[in-house]
């Protein structure tokens, strides 16, 4: 797409398009303001046959699998809400056999997703893992989850890891104009290897500005605008997980699906309540409201804390000034052609 091309649509729209059955699909968000409604959305479109990267599966990894959405999952973590007994749904999924897990280190699944970021066909880990179960068990990647390799410098033996290139990537972010140059800031994770790795990228916002604000801040724009896809404007789309600057993390609603999630029939119950019951992110927060009230809301918008400004001014943007003329030795690009060609710089 081009990067001056208007890039906004809804999350339905956005999903519908660019996330297919059998996608290898990953999460951008590492733990904290995880891109919830575009998870919500992949499941009330029923996308099958996922293979899905998330470097922590917390809740958005877990209605993803109860969902069906998803066959395979490499990640570094799972969280486990009954123990044992109870397990999750992605242990459920597990013993039940309709799903298959391939488990990195954080470092390991950040190599992968650098690696294929930057074009590589693998990266160098440390290879301490290769006395650990990590390296010992495999599962649908086989004898391509890690490699062992010759330096070619020094000989020595070394553990690699493959690059990652998912066909889609889903992302939350605070802000993104509608080109789709995206804006993040705070805990960084894999936001930008994540995405840049990926074919395609759907990004959703607390809000779309003015390209203007985007151009101000260029520090902050961690996904470049050419490289999106798509762009959604979701204001608490993180919800329940916290977006710095916006709001915090909702322990009440957090705490309330992990105890649904001890069991598949309260996971069933949830999802049926506030994913296949709500249309979209506004019928979720109007539920929200309705059933625990928007004081409960409010009380998690954040205090304004804001960064000192800083200046990106300069004395002109280009080497030729109004009148198509060099700055520094006043003559056109013509007249510097002609100089060059007298001195016969221009041969050859």
């Amino acid at each position: 797409m081009s990067q001056s091309q208007n890039k906004v649509m809804t999350a339905q729209e956005a999903i519908r398009r660019f996330v297919h059955d059998n996608d290898h699909l990953v999460i951008g968000n590492y733990t904290v303001g995880t891109c919830a409604e575009l998870v919500f959305e992949v499941i009330r479109q029923q996308k099958k046959g996922l293979t899905l990267y998330s470097q922590s599966g917390v809740f958005d990894v877990e209605v993803l699998v109860a969902g069906g959405c998803v066959d395979r999952l490499v990640t570094t973590y799972v969280y486990r809400a009954g123990g044992k007994e109870g397990g999750s749904a992605v242990e459920r999924a597990m013993r039940a056999g309709t799903l298959q897990m391939e488990d990195y280190t954080n470092f390991q699944y950040n190599a992968r997703m650098v690696a294929g970021m930057h074009g590589f066909s693998f990266m160098q880990v440390l290879e301490g893992a290769m006395v650990t179960d990590l390296f010992k068990k495999r599962s649908f990647m086989g004898e391509d989850k890690y490699k062992v390799i010759s330096c070619p410098y020094t000989g020595k033996q070394i553990l690699t890891v493959p690059a990652a290139n998912p066909d889609v990537c889903i992302v939350h972010v605070q802000r993104a104009d509608r080109f789709g140059n995206a804006q993040y800031w705070g805990a960084l994770g894999s936001v930008a290897s994540a995405s840049l790795a990926s074919k395609r990228i759907i990004v959703s916002c607390e809000e779309i500005v003015e390209h203007d604000i985007i151009q101000s801040s260029p520090h902050l724009t961690v996904i470049p605008g050419y490289r999106v896809d798509a762009v959604v404007e979701i204001p608490f789309g993180a919800h329940p997980t916290e977006v710095l600057g916006y709001y915090n993390l909702d322990r009440v609603m957090y705490a309330l699906f992990f105890m649904a999630d001890m069991t598949g029939d309260g996971l069933n119950a949830w999802m049926d309540e506030w994913i296949y019951g709500c249309r979209d992110r506004h019928a979720y927060l109007d539920h929200y409201m309705a059933k625990h009230g928007a004081e409960l809301l409010d009380a998690i918008r954040v205090k304004s804390y804001y960064s000192a400004p800083a200046n990106y001014g300069a004395a002109f943007t280009s080497c030729w000034d109004n009148e198509g003329k060099e700055r520094t030795m006043g003559v056109t690009l013509a007249e510097m052609e002609k100089i060059m060609e007298e001195r016969g710089l221009l041969n050859g």
